[in-house]
């Protein structure tokens, strides 16, 4: 069984086997493309690799379960069979949750904070890690002018809820995660707030996931589109780093990756 190691900041790649997802839909629709580009984010770095079926971008619908399960259970199968790497699966829903450690996964990453009925049983029988996110609303309407009283508190509060909520029903605390969920029903001035306070989620005591890898905020700031954005994602990565967030979710491994690395020998010497 392989075992993710936290003690230093690590990098998730991101594999997206969708035909819609705002960045890199359609690229790894096949079980080899996928492979590929999951060989080469290992190579550069990579600790966990993500999968996910369902688009969660603003706007996207739910999928089919069929066509979830069909999207991501053979390339969960593929990687297990042929990398020494470990692999999270990007879902909300039980089956594809029970199928994917089946297959392999050893992480749930779950958006909807293991809400959807069946999840929170489904991720206790089968005793993985989870990352739980904040999300306002859903996928389709989340960013149709989101409000909150204050972002930090409600995020906090949810992400804080929730943990306890697993903790109960038999989640160790040691195998739960939290995400603030950039761009998942929030502003700009919302994500912005959050990574500068970002040490308050930190503080919760529970390891923390960053997922800014070119998203719109990144667009608003430097006006710039999808596709020129690594810069400023790095700049959210490293900041992430020295607030105390030990995942960082990224399209660009090599890049985020030398980043962090960057980033620890600044604050614990060369030798990381």
């Amino acid at each position: 069984m392989r075992v993710l190691d936290l003690s230093r900041p690590v990098v998730m790649g991101i594999l997206n086997v969708t035909p819609d997802s705002f960045s890199d839909g359609g690229s790894y629709n096949s079980v080899s493309a996928a492979l590929s580009a999951s060989e080469k984010m290992v190579l550069n770095g990579a600790a966990i690799i993500d999968v996910g079926g369902e688009s969660t971008r603003p706007g996207a619908p739910f999928i089919e379960l069929s066509e979830e399960m069909d999207r991501v259970i053979p390339v969960i199968e593929a990687i297990s069979r042929n990398l020494d790497v470990i692999i999270s699966v990007d879902t909300s829903r039980p089956e594809i949750m029970k199928e994917a450690a089946r297959a392999g996964a050893g992480l749930i990453n779950d958006v909807r904070a293991l809400s959807l009925e069946g999840a929170l049983d489904a991720a206790v029988k089968l005793q993985l890690p989870v990352c739980l996110m904040h999300m306002k609303g859903e996928p389709k309407t989340m960013q149709k002018a989101p409000r909150y009283s204050n972002v930090l508190l409600d995020v906090l509060q949810f992400l804080q809820q929730r943990a306890q909520i697993c903790q109960e029903a038999g989640i160790s605390r040691h195998s739960i995660l939290l995400d603030p969920g950039l761009g998942f029903g929030k502003s700009l001035d919302h994500n912005l707030t959050l990574l500068r306070e970002l040490e308050q989620l930190v503080a919760l005591g529970y390891p923390v996931l960053v997922g800014a890898s070119r998203k719109s905020m990144i667009g608003a700031v430097l006006n710039k589109p999808v596709e020129k954005r690594l810069y400023g994602g790095l700049a959210i990565a490293a900041l992430a780093v020295l607030k105390g967030a030990k995942l960082i979710r990224s399209h660009d491994v090599g890049e985020t990756f030398e980043s962090i690395k960057m980033v620890e020998a600044i604050m614990h010497g060369h030798e990381v």
